[in-house]
């Protein structure tokens, strides 16, 4: 548990002429340890291999509105393989520790303890944070906790808030071997996708979506997808279609999850065709893409009038090369929208974490499933970035914490 200090300031004022003594008495809250063990990169960045468990980490301190969690299990996400190598963006107030979904028990509150947060020491939390959730302790605003239903495991918690496993960008992608003049280098364009409160965020404000609408999930085998699948399901949509890198994926898709239809992209390169000749050639009324500049032309040709395409992804870069036809844009009435998540201020991402509360119930009825793939101990976190590089996973890896 954490400790404090309470400390008397003695400061002088004047009042009326004369000098007066003042005492302020303040409490100023530390954790109990000082240092404590987190994954560390060897060199700041590198491979998988540069990870390592490091012993010497300073213990966060919580500020004002924050609360200290100690951590029980954490998410692996795509960016951070990114991140890993130094082609990330991050924002200002991220540590340099890498991890931002996180399962845990709250150890303490910065100052400020007694607001109203709804929040006390000792809770079972999970939620959503900048980075360094790949560490014993970490501080994160309360207004990104989300208390932890007692059934619900810390791994299943853990994988709820971010669990991108999105397919693997090319090599020359990942490692900045383009054309310097190309603006796919600039690490602003690989940020972030959370998984279902990017989905939320994805489906709900900005597909616009509403009960009766279809929707098409690219990378329908990566935790946003999962989760955005589901949701869809569960606010009514008519139709639910998706693609994915394998028949294994696509089978899951349709069988487990009830996809209307999903598509093999290496093997049915014309899905959209497919999708349009489904659904007599009015197409779909939300797509959600990751892949960017491939597939920029097929989403315009595969979105119903007055439809929504939402890109989360630049997976395949963001050059178009010429003959693009836009003229789906005009007639259809289309809207194209980007969005990113990590780079949103605290508030906009606590709006979304209260969106997100409301169907944690759903999670205890079974209406909703946060999909797990692998579970490690985080001793074994090369092997966790190792099967994310791989690409072969359906839904979460999670690492624990003893």
């Amino acid at each position: 548990m954490s400790a404090s200090l309470k400390v008397e300031f003695v400061s002088v004022s004047t009042v009326m002429g004369k000098a007066q003594r003042i005492l302020t008495l303040t409490t100023i809250h530390y954790p109990s340890t000082i240092d404590m063990k987190a994954i560390d990169i060897k060199g700041g960045t590198g491979p998988r291999e540069a990870l390592f468990l490091n012993p010497d980490v300073p213990t966060p301190v919580p500020a004002e509105g924050q609360a200290l969690v100690k951590i029980r299990a954490f998410g692996i996400n795509r960016m951070d393989i990114i991140q890993r190598h130094g082609k990330y963006a991050l924002p200002p107030q991220a540590p340099k520790t890498l991890g931002v979904e996180f399962s845990g028990v709250i150890d303490s509150f910065g100052p400020g303890a007694e607001a109203d947060h709804g929040f006390a020491v000792g809770d079972e939390v999970f939620g959503l944070a900048y980075g360094g959730a790949y560490a014993e302790y970490l501080s994160v605003s309360t207004r990104m906790l989300v208390k932890k239903p007692a059934s619900m495991s810390w791994e299943v918690a853990a994988s709820i808030p971010e669990s991108l496993t999105l397919p693997f960008p090319p090599r020359h992608h990942l490692y900045g071997e383009l054309n310097p003049a190309e603006e796919y280098n600039k690490p602003r364009l690989t940020r972030k996708k959370q998984a279902w409160i990017t989905a939320l965020q994805a489906l709900t404000v900005v597909g616009e979506f509403s009960r009766g609408k279809s929707v098409l999930w690219h990378a329908g085998a990566s935790g946003v997808s999962l989760a955005g699948i589901q949701l869809s399901r569960l606010l009514g949509a008519s139709e639910i279609y998706a693609t994915a890198g394998s028949d294994e994926k696509c089978a899951y898709l349709t069988r487990d999850l009830g996809v209307t239809a999903a598509f093999n992209y290496r093997t049915t390169p014309d899905w959209s065709g497919e999708i349009l000749a489904r659904t007599g050639g009015r197409g779909v009324d939300v797509v959600v893409d990751f892949v960017g500049k491939d597939y920029l032309q097929k989403n315009i040709d595969v979105a119903a009038r007055d439809g929504r395409v939402v890109l989360l992804g630049l997976l395949s870069g963001p050059v178009v090369e010429a003959g693009l036809n836009i003229s789906g844009l005009l007639y259809k009435r289309l809207r194209i929208e980007g969005s990113t998540l990590r780079s949103r201020d605290v508030e906009y991402q606590g709006r979304l974490r209260d969106e997100l509360e409301r169907y944690v119930p759903e999670f205890e009825t079974g209406k909703l499933r946060a999909i797990v793939d692998t579970v490690l101990p985080w001793e074994e976190i090369q092997k966790a970035h190792q099967l994310m590089e791989e690409n072969k996973n359906k839904g979460k890896i999670v690492c624990t914490i003893s």
